[in-house]
């Protein structure tokens, strides 16, 4: 009987790995580590010195996203959750829809809306706020120009009345501290 427990936690573990990356160390795991654990990112950056930035968001409608940077000689530097109050207040009215890519990973799909009277482009994120509540996170984009023109949050009951705390309060390996 403790043979299948056993082999069931090694499992539940593995899974958590991939989904944040834990054991990952900065500074010493390679690019390769990287793709092994959380598998192939979303979106990939290489800016002009050969670094990288790796996006795993981990949806749909998912509630992290992590960030991974790789310095140019393909060793991990760091590995977060962008999906938090810090982050979001880097979104400023002006940057780019690329800019935001870069700063929050890719939006939900199905949380992109046009609104045509406005020529206004949402997109949203979603994420667990600090009370514990699942939330999202919206940027409102000037659709003509593709800058930002403001951000908001609201809580999901407030939005759509759903009482979902449950999914904020899962415990996720490696994520926790970030």
């Amino acid at each position: 009987m403790k043979f299948p427990a056993a082999l069931a936690f090694a499992l539940l573990l593995a899974g958590c790995a991939s989904y944040s990356g834990y054991g990952l160390q900065a500074g010493s795991s390679r690019a390769a580590d990287v793709e092994r654990t959380m598998g192939p990112p979303a979106l990939r950056w290489t800016d002009p010195d050969g670094s990288q930035q790796l996006a795993y968001p981990r949806g749909p409608s998912g509630l992290h996203t992590i960030m991974v940077r790789i310095d140019p000689q393909g060793v991990m530097t760091s590995r977060e959750n962008v999906l938090s109050p810090k982050h979001f207040a880097k979104v400023r009215e002006g940057m780019s829809q690329e800019d935001v890519l870069r700063t929050l990973g890719p939006s939900d799909p199905f949380g992109t809306v046009y609104f045509a009277a406005r020529d206004e482009l949402v997109w949203d994120w979603r994420w667990c706020d600090d009370y514990g509540e699942p939330s999202r996170f919206y940027v409102l984009f000037d659709a003509s120009k593709g800058t930002v023109r403001t951000t908001m949050n609201q809580s999901e009951s407030m939005a759509f009345g759903l009482r979902s705390r449950e999914w904020c309060n899962r415990r996720v390996v490696g994520l926790d501290s970030d």
